[in-house]
């Protein structure tokens, strides 16, 4: 009942500030034309923030070994979720299948899945919830980027351009930077710290209000009934997350590590997916759409993984 009641309040948040972003524009309080400014700002300051105030942690030598264990753990999920979503491609079409595939994959980690790992397992389950961040992190802005870069034409960009896009993107570029001051445990004055850590905690809110801005001039009928949003949902709610658990079970790990990865693999459609659509010019409807039922639905969903991974893992 209490993790029941922890998914409600995560996705009543969430819908709040989409709610926001929906009324500010039906409102014209803000101009549609704006959530491009805001999705820049998001993928070029607000995120690399984050990623960095994710490393500002003490490092602690005696979950080593389970870190690199959640670490392994989370290459092979993460892994196993990109080649789950290329073996469904005959089940996404036309242009709009690179934006829906990514939805399979990627998951909201950070914002309904911390609060999960806090409330079950403390700090140390964040710490290995950290570690599978630092992955799922690397992989999105590189795989993430590459899967969705198209040239002018609608064809794939060239492997060369997508690879000089993607390690250059600031929010890739804060992983190797944040991890050097995790490992080294450098210091970071208050007056850096404080304002990153700001920056960082304006990732989810604006990215929900980014969704509530399309949602506004999307036809949330239509978004309903599209079969490829109900396809991302089978695949993110129910198909990768299940596929993470039975690897887990079949490899015989158990313990909190892995069960931190299973649950964080088990969120909804990650909410920078709304923000790429705009980025790369795919149907920003259907990434909306992806995001916003994948949320709700996981009402039903993550308390269902929570308790297998405690039982079972």
């Amino acid at each position: 009942m209490e993790l029941a009641l922890i998914c409600v309040r995560q996705v009543a948040a969430l819908f709040v500030m989409i709610f926001a972003g929906f009324v500010c524009v039906r409102t014209g309080v803000v101009a549609m034309d704006a959530k491009k400014a805001f999705s820049d700002l998001l993928l070029g300051l607000v995120a690399p923030c984050m990623i960095l105030n994710s490393y500002m942690a003490e490092f602690d030598w005696r979950t080593l070994q389970n870190l690199l264990l959640a670490g392994g753990l989370a290459v092979l999920l993460q892994g196993t979720a990109i080649l789950a979503a290329r073996l469904a491609r005959p089940l996404f079409h036309g242009g709009e299948a690179p934006i829906l595939r990514f939805g399979c994959i990627y998951s909201n980690a950070g914002y309904m899945g911390f609060p999960l790992v806090a409330a079950l397992f403390g700090q140390e389950g964040l710490l290995y919830a950290s570690a599978y961040l630092t992955v799922f992190n690397l992989l999105l802005w590189s795989h993430g980027c590459m899967l969705l870069d198209r040239g002018e034409n609608g064809e794939p960009a060239p492997l060369a351009v997508t690879m000089r896009n993607a390690v250059t993107n600031p929010a890739l570029l804060a992983v190797p930077i944040g991890l050097v001051i995790y490992c080294a445990q450098i210091p970071l004055p208050a007056v850096l710290a404080t304002p990153i850590q700001m920056i960082g905690d304006m990732n989810t809110p604006l990215a929900m209000f980014i969704t509530g801005m399309m949602i506004a001039g999307s036809d949330l009928k239509a978004v309903v009934r599209s079969a490829g949003v109900w396809k991302v949902i089978g695949m993110r709610l129910v198909a990768v997350p299940l596929v993470g658990f039975v690897l887990c079970a079949l490899l015989g790990v158990s313990g909190m590590a892995p069960q931190v990865v299973v649950l964080l693999e088990a969120c909804p459609t990650a909410a920078v997916t709304s923000v790429f659509s705009i980025r790369y010019g795919y149907d920003e409807q259907l990434a909306a759409g992806s995001v916003v039922l994948t949320t709700l639905l996981s009402i039903a969903t993550l308390p269902v993984f929570a308790g297998l991974v405690q039982s079972f893992l």
